[in-house]
C-alpha cells in the first residue's frame, strides 16, 4: 500500500434492486459510517454497489459495506481478493453475508446462493428470527477489535444466522446464545440443517476477523436499520422505525475499532 491510501476508505451501502431499500435505511447507516469515518480523519468515497468497485480499491485502505442485496459478481469479487492479499481491509456488516436467494417451494423465505463472495467474505446468511433483545458474549477481550467492550454487552437488533465457510482460517471475535427468544422454523426447510449453529448446539459466531494475504476481512452481523419508507407495505408487528444498533455504545465501539483497525 502507498502512503496514499492508508487514510482512505470506500463505502458501499445500498439495496437491489437500484433504488429499492430492500427493508433498510441505508441513509442513516450511510451517514453515520461516513461521520465515524471524519471522526478519525479518514476521506471516503461511496456507491450504492459493487459496480465501479475497481476504481476505487487502487486508492483505498478500507472497504467498507453494508449492502441488502448486492453483492460482488465473480469478477469483482476476484479483485477484492487481490486487493486484501496486497493488505487492504474489508470491513463487512450485517447484509453483507447475503446476496442473491432464491425461492424454495412451499417456503415464504427465499435461500441465499452461495457465491465467490462469500468463501472470501467467510461466512453466508442462512436466516433470522424477528428483532429481539439479545446478549452478545465477546471471546477475545484481548484483539483490536474488541477494545472497550467488557465481556459481554445487549443489543437489540435481527439476531442473525451466518454459516462459516472456512472455520479454520477464522477468528471468532462475538458469540451469542439466542437460546428460546430467537429460533427458526425457516432454517431446515431452506437448508437441510442449522449450520450456524457451533460444536456446542447452542451458539452462533457474530463477528470474526481472518486473514486474507497480507490484508484481513472482518465481518459484524449488527447493523439493522429501517424507517417507515423502507417498511412500506410491510404488515408485521415491527416497529415502523429502528436504529437500536446504531444507537448502542457497543456497536459504535465495534465501529470505531473496525475503521482504526482496518486504517492504521
Amino acid at each position: 500500500m502507498t502512503e496514499r491510501k492508508l487514510r482512505r476508505a470506500h463505502v458501499v451501502a445500498g439495496g437491489f434492486p437500484v433504488g429499492s431499500s430492500a427493508g433498510h435505511d441505508h441513509d442513516h447507516a450511510r451517514l453515520r459510517l461516513l461521520e465515524l469515518l471524519a471522526e478519525q480523519d479518514v476521506q471516503a468515497s461511496v456507491a450504492n454497489d459493487f459496480a465501479d468497485i475497481e476504481k476505487w480499491l487502487p486508492v483505498s485502505r478500507l472497504l467498507v459495506t453494508y449492502v441488502a442485496g448486492p453483492y460482488p459478481d465473480a469478477a469483482q469479487t476476484h479483485a477484492i481478493r487481490s486487493w486484501l492479499e496486497r493488505g487492504g481491509h474489508w470491513l463487512g456488516l450485517h447484509g453483507t453475508s447475503g446476496g442473491r436467494a432464491q425461492k424454495v417451494e412451499g417456503e415464504r423465505q427465499r435461500r441465499t446462493v452461495k457465491t465467490e463472495h462469500h468463501a472470501l467474505l467467510g461466512s453466508m446468511f442462512l436466516t433470522h428470527p424477528p428483532l429481539c433483545k439479545f446478549r452478545v458474549d465477546v471471546r477475545d477481550t484481548d484483539h483490536p477489535l474488541t477494545q472497550g467492550l467488557g465481556g459481554s454487552f445487549e443489543i437489540e437488533d435481527e439476531p442473525y444466522f451466518i454459516e462459516l465457510q472456512d472455520p479454520g482460517s477464522t477468528h471468532i471475535l462475538l458469540t451469542a446464545d439466542y437460546g428460546a427468544r430467537a429460533v427458526s422454523s425457516s432454517v431446515e426447510p431452506l437448508y437441510g440443517s442449522d449450520t450456524s449453529l457451533q460444536p456446542d448446539g447452542r451458539t452462533r459466531v457474530l463477528s470474526y476477523t481472518r486473514k486474507v494475504g497480507d490484508g484481513n476481512v472482518t465481518y459484524l452481523a449488527f447493523g439493522h436499520c429501517h424507517n417507515p419508507a423502507s417498511r412500506e407495505g410491510r404488515t408485521d408487528t415491527q416497529p415502523t422505525t429502528f436504529r437500536g444498533p446504531w444507537e448502542t455504545d457497543a456497536f459504535n465501539q465495534l465501529l470505531r475499532n473496525g475503521i482504526a483497525w482496518g486504517t492504521a
